[in-house]
């Protein structure tokens, strides 16, 4: 899939994140079909942090996360037909103080490198997470009980998720 995910002039982050997930789903919508699609991005003082272009880039992030608190925006789109939802999930994570060398060791893991905000919480980047309020799963990169809920919108219930 071919999509522009640049930033475009005065988009706050929570549109960007909704208007990508929808432009994933759309792109991928066939007559009938069920369409799930996601995006996540990590904020903090107003500037996204997507995925690090370079080794470099990553540090910048990691540094820039240390010791402060950030927000993780994940931008939902649910599609079936002519029904289409989206909603955009919020996670505040607070990051703990990183020296250079963890700053180093991280980097050179090779993990954060696709990520957004150069971490993941899910592998040894939850090293460095002190706290995470509200879903665990959106700062993985898809919020699990929103997703849920947006499917129980179209009409699905429990037994469709087995």
């Amino acid at each position: 899939m071919d999509l522009d995910e640049s930033l475009r002039p005065g988009e706050p982050p929570w549109a960007y994140v909704l208007r990508l997930a929808a432009e994933k789903a759309a792109a991928r919508i066939e007559p009938g079909e069920l369409v799930l699609a996601a995006d996540t991005t990590v904020v903090v003082d107003g500037e996204i942090l997507g995925k690090p272009r370079d080794e470099d880039d990553a540090r910048r992030m990691l540094r820039l996360l240390s010791g402060r608190d950030h927000t993780v925006l994940t931008g939902i789109a649910l599609e079936e037909g002519d029904r289409r939802l989206a909603e955009v999930d919020e996670t505040r994570v607070r990051f703990a103080p990183l020296s250079d060398a963890e700053v180093d060791w991280y980097v050179a893991t090779g993990e954060p490198m696709d990520k957004a905000g150069a971490y993941a919480i899910q592998g040894l980047g939850s090293l460095f997470v002190e706290a995470v309020e509200g879903s665990y799963s959106n700062v993985v990169g898809l919020p699990i009980p929103r997703v849920y809920r947006l499917f129980a919108r179209l009409g699905y219930d429990l037994k469709d998720f087995r």
